[in-house]
């Protein structure tokens, strides 16, 4: 124990605790888009999806708390080593060169709160029922759909759902260097497996409030 507490407290350990609580949280969000994508089947498909989803409430709750327990673990993580990195160089670069990174690397700083205030909207929304008007609970297609018809709602899932894919984009290749897969022959590689990853995430997810306003929905 006394093992596993100072191998997490170092910074190595820290990012292998982002790269696992990473994968745990890749791994809902790819569930997730694939129930979302079954109101495109309609609305016996949706609300059948859902109703098996709510059909096992033990097993639904369990999960929800192994997925905040993901979730705290890589916001505290990534922020102790922000505060690392800032107090290994407290005075700034000169001259300062993003060769290595990228734009959404640089940008994690701001989408990851956004992304926090999503997910809090999110749960709001369409989990805890309290900022949705005429909320049916047997009909969870109808509740989808008559959100995402509303163009600033379907706007505000569409930007953050953007934020996510870079986010994610930077996550994923993150995750292929602290898991110590990081090359010159391969990098390049990887970059566009990462890429690949976001950009159908992405998509996944911003196609139903598309979708819904496009009018592939009924």
């Amino acid at each position: 124990m006394a093992t596993a507490v100072s191998f997490t407290a170092s910074s190595i350990g820290k990012k292998y605790v982002m790269a696992v609580s990473g994968i745990a949280l890749f791994g809902f969000t790819m569930a997730h888009m694939a129930g979302n994508l079954q109101v495109f089947l309609g609305r016996e498909r949706f609300n059948g999806y859902a109703a098996t989803l709510h059909a096992m409430p033990a097993v639904l709750w369990a999960f929800r708390g192994v997925m905040i327990l993901a979730v705290v673990a890589h916001i505290v993580t990534s922020v102790q080593l922000a505060l690392r990195n800032r107090a290994a160089r407290p005075q700034g670069y000169a001259k300062k060169q993003s060769l290595a990174t990228t734009y959404a690397a640089r940008t994690m700083v701001v989408s990851g709160p956004i992304l926090f205030f999503y997910i809090v909207y999110h749960l709001l929304h369409f989990t805890f029922n309290t900022l949705h008007p005429n909320y049916e609970v047997t009909d969870l297609y109808s509740n989808v759909v008559a959100s995402f018809r509303q163009v600033p709602i379907s706007v505000s899932y569409i930007v953050a759902n953007a934020c996510f894919g870079f986010h994610v984009f930077h996550g994923a290749y993150s995750l292929f260097q602290s898991l110590g897969v990081n090359h010159p022959r391969y990098n390049g590689a990887l970059r566009s497996l990462a890429m690949a990853i976001a950009v159908l995430v992405t998509t996944g997810f911003i196609a139903v409030p598309v979708g819904v306003l496009a009018g592939l929905t009924k």
